[in-house]
């Protein structure tokens, strides 16, 4: 079996040969770290130094491929021309406000990596809605007919003759399609509190922006299905939770964004896309009945966290027909080889209930350490 036939195996409760063993990337750092300790093995430092894509590097470990990551047609929803960015004042501090291409002004500081702080939105009302982001979020075929998000597969071709390729050749990867955001991108327009406000304040501007954002991605997968291309999965990322549940009231989010998931999962299934995965980040349980009922049927990264998120309660509560990826506590790779044993027994059984398919968490860190996570790829490859 190929790695397209493992994972698909794997999700739809089916026999496959072994376990696919899959990641979800690795932070930019996490390989600098890795080679300047000399770690790096002389096959991953060659590939590293060539620049070559993390799909690549990752082979070097042992994993199979990624997931949501590896050839993942992403059309473009957002913002059309993006913002100029910009360095608007420098902070006595050393820090700097900038705005980004979103329209959000961000606080950077030297030497930090982590997402940056918001100070400022530029979307604040209806006229700023009106005169900034309303124009810069229409649907044009030149939004799809490009070349795919992280193509390794395609170079730089566009899409339109990548979906010519596709439909010739019998490939051994899963082909996704990102289907966009429909709340977290207007989460970063607007920020956690602007948003909340905007819901009492002026509940029909929010409405409005709520509605245009989604008919955008509507007609993004719409063009993009009918292409010809057969799609094996699509592909959501809100980022709409974080340690303590939603930034959103899941009320909310069921009445006003859930009827827009079930209008493209409906237009997936007609084109024969049952396999329909999110990315939301944080404590999302009080998320995931709008998301299933509207849907979506695989959580992802179900990520452990402070709270021990797992695919096993939600199996419980809502049966077979939620499939989850993610769940493998990342930590570990920081730790030693016993953690990385307890990790995967702790995983077994949550494998044996099929439908699951293990991948650390979110991005592979710094603290990572090289061997830990080529270990883990070794055992989860027996």
């Amino acid at each position: 079996m190929n790695n397209r036939e493992r994972i698909l195996a794997c999700l739809n409760y089916q026999p496959y040969d072994r376990l696919p063993v899959v990641h979800f990337g690795f932070w930019g750092e996490t390989w600098k770290k890795w080679e300047q300790n000399g770690e790096l093995t002389a096959e991953c430092r060659e590939l590293y130094h060539a620049r070559q894509p993390a799909a690549e590097l990752a082979k070097c470990l042992g994993f199979d491929c990624g997931y949501a990551d590896d050839t993942l047609l992403s059309p473009n929803i957002g913002l059309t021309p993006p913002f100029e960015t910009k360095v608007l004042r420098n902070n006595s501090d050393g820090s700097y406000d900038a705005l980004n291409a979103q329209g959000v002004v961000v606080r950077k500081c030297k030497g930090v990596i982590s997402i940056p702080a918001e100070v400022d939105h530029v979307l604040k009302d209806r006229v700023s809605w009106e005169k900034e982001f309303l124009p810069r979020l229409q649907f044009h075929p030149d939004r799809v007919n490009r070349a795919p998000a992280g193509g390794e597969s395609f170079g730089k071709m566009p899409f339109a003759e990548a979906a010519g390729k596709l439909r010739e050749e019998e490939r051994n990867y899963l082909y996704g399609l990102h289907c966009g955001s429909l709340i977290g991108v207007v989460r970063d327009y607007l920020g956690v509190e602007n948003l909340a406000y905007l819901q009492v304040d002026d509940e029909p501007l929010f409405d409005e922006i709520i509605d245009t954002v989604a008919g955008l991605c509507f007609q993004c997968v719409r063009t993009a299905l009918g292409s010809g291309v057969k799609f094996d999965y699509a592909h959501f990322w809100e980022d709409i939770c974080f340690k303590n549940g939603p930034l959103i009231s899941p009320g909310v989010f069921a009445r006003k964004i859930g009827p827009y998931y079930k209008r493209i999962t409906g237009l997936l299934r007609e084109h024969g896309v049952d396999l329909v995965s999110l990315d939301c980040d944080g404590l999302v349980d009080a998320l995931i009945p709008a998301w299933f009922e509207n849907g979506v049927n695989t959580m992802f990264p179900i990520e452990v966290g402070t709270w021990n998120a797992s695919i096993a309660p939600w199996r419980k509560k809502y049966g077979k027909a939620l499939r989850g990826v993610g769940g493998m506590n990342k930590t570990v790779f920081a730790r030693d080889r016993r953690a990385v044993d307890d990790e995967i027994e702790r995983l077994k059984p949550l494998v044996a209930l099929g439908g699951y398919l293990p991948c650390p968490d979110h991005r592979i860190p710094p603290d990572a350490k090289f061997d830990l996570v080529r270990y883990y790829c070794r055992r989860m490859q027996d």
